[in-house]
Order: structure tokens, then C-alpha cells, then sequence
């Protein structure tokens, strides 16, 4: 009996499950959505609970414009853990490109809740917020009916714990409905744009059809917005102890004269809207419309250019990430001369203003330009250049991978192979067991050409012995085969 067939309980073989995420993982980055998409299937049909592979799929799904399978996708993440982060963002940006925008600033707030740190939940809440009062003004205009799922409403462990800083409020009051503020000016005060959320889950109460509907856990939806009311009052309350009113309406009062001062065209809050604009153009390329996010990145960089720098400090900075968006933009339009044209110029920016992460994102850009059009030379000058730059052992790991394959392409064998090489220690060092497998095979390719056929032959063994510990059956045929046929170079 073969390795490719069943088993004798009729089970299909795992396959090379790390290689086809590799792939999909790669094509996504090229923006070939439809390889990738195909990749992370295949991947999926060998292991069918995989959370991290429908999160890939799913966006690949929202670059193609299709939100409904990406939202299936998320939602698949999330079902056997409700706190996995990566499900919760990609769930969030589903619902939200659906015109879900209520929903989506739920799983928002609960990504928020559990990795404060990344900017994506916020600038998400941001968005979401934005949305629901363009598109549907107060929230007393909107009547909701129960329909559909509305587990994510749920009030028990899988709801993010808040931060640390309050903790003990929500201890202490557990059985407790908390008091809402005396003054409704105060809370607008402290809550800030979450003051907005909170006025919309009062008129939900209001809804005496909505409140009488359970979730799929069971729970009264009435008890569910209660709770979520009763944090935004904890929250009240500890920014109330946290920071004395008088000091807040000093900082109000300093605020309005600083905006009374005319901004030469400039808007009211320009940080705001910079910020609002660059979701907007990322959006627009997520969601598959490369040529919306090319007006409107160009729009922006209109009026951006327009402005001081005494009004913007960080003109320079900004102006790099419009320059990232036009040529992100303009790759997926396959106008790839433009494209490198502006990472250029998102380079010489960040090199002006000394910004190693706007360098690093340069680099890498201006290499993938590179390397798609088949330029590999040009493509290792600059990913070389990034070297230095990069973060944490994956990004290191993919980019030594990437060089070697580069000069591997230009049958630049010992350069392939030391790069190869420097891939591997990187994937041991995290013990990335996906990577160490594609780091050995680079280096067994660049051996073989090398006429090293001791060298090659090791390390096929090794990254045969790793796809055998993952149960990768398909990467087991296909690294045995290549290393059979390396076997027969060695000395009889």
C-alpha cells in the first residue's frame, strides 16, 4: 500500500498542511487572492479545525469583495475559541464591510477589551462609530428586529475581561447595578466617543421586542445591554476618581482656544482626520477596490501637501504612508512602474525623518515590487538593506527565506544556500516547524546545484523528519522523492 492511499479506517492523509499555508500565505502577500483562497482550502480539507488558516482565507475573501464567506470564515476561527483575536478582528471587518456596522463595533470592543495594545480594534471603533452615525443618525431612528445570530452578545467568560485598571470596580459591585453619573455633561466629558455608545445601548432598552429576545446561550438580551451599560459606568467612575473634573475642563478650555485659531484650509482636527482618511484607503484596498483607494489616497495627499508643518509636525512622516497606499494600490492595478515610483518616495521620507519602521515597510515594499515583475537582483538589494531592520525570528525567517529563493531564481547557489542556512537557525530559534521545513529545502536545492550531495541529503532527511512529526503525508512523498533522487548522486 502506498503513502498516498488510505489507511485502513479509510482516513485521508493530513497532507502538507504547513506548505499550503505557506503558499496561501504567500500569494495573499502577492495579492493573488485566488491562489491563496485555493491553497487555504486544500489546507482546511486536512485539517478541517485549523482557526489560523480560515483567518487567512477570510481575508482573502475581503480583498475579493466577498464578505459573506469571509464573515463564515471568522465566525469559523471562533469555534472553539471565542477569545482568539485575530477571529474577533476579522469577524469585526466582515460584519463591517457587510454595512453591519452595529455589530462589527461589538467585536470591536471585545478585540479591544483583550489586546488593548493593537491599533486595529480601536481604529475599528473608530470607523464603526463613524459609519452608524452617517448612515443612520441617532440610534432612536432605527427599529431592530431579533433576527439571525446573536450570540455575540453573550455575557459570560467569552466577553473580554476589561482593563487592569478597573478591575477592582467590577469585582466589588459584581451583584451590583452600578449608579450612572449625576450629570450626563460629566459623562459625555469622560466617556468621550464612547459617550455615543452608550446613549445607543439606553434607546435599545427602549425596545421592548428587542429586550425580550435570548441569545443562543440563553441569556436575556436585556441582561446582556445592562451589563454593558453598567461598564461604561464603572468606567465613569474610575475616570472620575482617576482625574478631577476641574483638570478636564482646564484641558477643554485650552482645547477650544487652540481651535479657534484659523487653520489656513487645514480641518478642525487634522490628527482626527487623518486618520479617518487612512482607514478609508486601506478599506478600499481590502475590500478589492484598488482604484477607490488610489482617488482616495491621492485626494488626501492633495490636501495633506497643502498644509504646514507647523500645523501637521509630522508632514513628512504622513506624507510616507499616502506614498505606501498609492503604490500598494497601484501593485494590485499591476501598474508596477508607479508603484515602486512612490515606495520609493515613502523610502526617502522615512530615511529624512529617521523612522526605521516607515524604512522597513519601504524595503519590503519596494522589494515585492521587485520581485513579482521578476527583477530578483533588484529585489535582494533592498530586502538586504531591510536586514537590519527587521523584528521578531518570522519576519527574519521570511526574509532570508525570500533572498535565497531570489538568488536561488538567478542560480546564485552558494548565496541561496547561505541565506537558506540563516533561514533555518531563524526558524529554530522560534521553532516555527512550517519555516524550518521550507528553510531545509532551500538549503538541500542549493546544495544539490552546489554538487553537495552529502549536505543536500541531510538536510532533505531533516525536513522529512519534520513534515513526518506534523503527519504532513503529501510533503512526506514529495521530500522523499527528492531525496531519493538525491541519494543517487552520493558515492556507491
Amino acid at each position: 500500500m502506498s503513502d498516498t492511499d488510505e489507511d485502513q479506517n479509510g482516513q485521508k492523509p493530513k497532507g502538507v498542511f504547513s506548505t499550503l499555508m505557506a503558499d496561501g500565505d504567500w500569494m495573499y502577500t502577492k495579492g493573488e487572492y485566488k491562489k491563496a483562497i485555493i491553497s487555504y482550502t486544500t489546507a482546511l480539507n486536512l485539517k478541517p479545525d485549523d482557526k489560523t488558516c480560515f483567518v487567512g482565507r477570510s481575508k482573502c475573501y475581503l480583498k475579493m469583495g466577498q464578505s459573506e464567506s469571509a464573515l463564515q470564515d471568522a465566525e469559523a476561527s471562533l469555534k472553539e475559541d471565542k477569545t482568539f483575536f485575530e477571529g474577533l478582528y476579522q469577524k469585526a471587518e466582515a460584519l463591517y464591510y457587510m454595512g453591519e456596522f452595529e455589530f462589527a463595533l461589538v467585536f470591536y470592543h471585545r478585540g479591544q477589551k483583550l489586546r488593548p495594545q493593537i491599533q486595529e480594534f480601536r481604529l475599528g471603533i473608530q470607523k464603526a462609530q463613524e459609519s452608524i452615525e452617517n448612515s443612520v443618525g441617532s440610534p432612536s431612528s432605527v427599529k431592530l428586529k431579533i433576527k439571525g445570530d446573536l450570540s455575540f452578545l453573550q455575557k459570560d467568560e467569552e466577553r473580554a475581561q476589561p482593563i487592569a485598571a478597573i478591575e477592582h470596580l467590577k469585582n466589588k459591585k459584581k451583584q451590583q447595578t452600578q449608579k450612572t453619573p449625576k450629570s450626563e455633561k460629566t459623562a459625555k466629558q469622560l466617556l468621550g466617543e464612547f459617550y455615543s455608545d452608550k446613549k445607543y445601548l439606553e434607546n435599545l432598552l427602549k425596545d421592548e421586542d428587542l429586550v425580550k429576545g435570548k441569545t443562543k446561550g440563553g441569556e436575556r438580551l436585556q441582561d446582556v445591554i445592562q451589563g454593558c451599560l453598567t461598564y461604561l459606568d464603572s468606567c465613569t467612575e474610575f475616570w472620575t476618581q482617576d482625574k478631577p473634573l476641574c483638570a478636564q475642563e482646564k484641558e477643554r478650555k485650552l482645547r477650544q482656544e487652540k481651535c479657534s485659531k484659523p487653520r489656513h484650509g487645514a480641518p478642525s482636527e487634522p490628527a482626527q482626520f487623518l486618520l479617518k482618511s487612512l482607514e478609508d484607503i486601506d478599506a478600499e484596498l481590502t475590500s478589492g477596490n484598488a482604484e477607490g483607494s488610489l482617488k482616495k489616497a491621492e485626494d488626501v495627499m492633495k490636501i495633506v501637501q497643502g498644509w504646514s508643518e507647523r500645523e501637521v509636525p509630522n508632514k513628512k512622516e504622513l506624507l510616507g504612508s499616502l506614498h505606501s497606499c498609492i503604490g500598494n494600490a497601484l501593485m494590485d492595478l499591476g501598474d508596477m512602474d508607479k508603484a515602486l515610483d512612490h515606495h520609493q518616495k515613502d523610502l526617502e521620507l522615512a530615511e529624512q525623518c529617521k523612522l526605521p519602521n516607515a524604512m522597513s515597510r519601504a524595503l519590503d515594499n519596494i522589494g515585492r515590487v521587485y520581485a513579482q515583475v521578476g527583477h530578483f537582483t533588484q529585489a535582494i538589494e533592498f530586502w538586504e538593506k531591510n536586514i537590519p531592520l527587521a523584528h521578531g525570528g518570522l519576519e527574519k525567517t521570511w526574509l532570508f527565506h525570500e533572498i535565497g529563493w531570489c538568488y536561488l531564481e538567478l542560480n546564485h547557489h552558494k548565496e541561496a544556500r547561505d541565506y537558506g542556512v540563516r533561514s533555518v537557525a531563524a526558524a529554530d530559534e522560534i521553532a516555527d516547524e512550517k519555516w524550518q521545513i521550507n528553510a531545509n529545502v532551500l538549503v538541500a536545492q542549493s546544495e544539490l546545484k552546489l554538487g553537495n550531495f552529502e549536505s543536500c541529503v541531510s538536510h532533505f532527511e531533516r525536513a522529512l523528519a519534520l513534515a513526518k512529526l506534523q503527519d504532513d503525508d503529501s510533503a512526506v512523498n514529495v521530500i522523499q522523492k527528492a531525496l531519493d533522487e538525491a541519494k543517487q548522486h552520493l558515492p556507491q
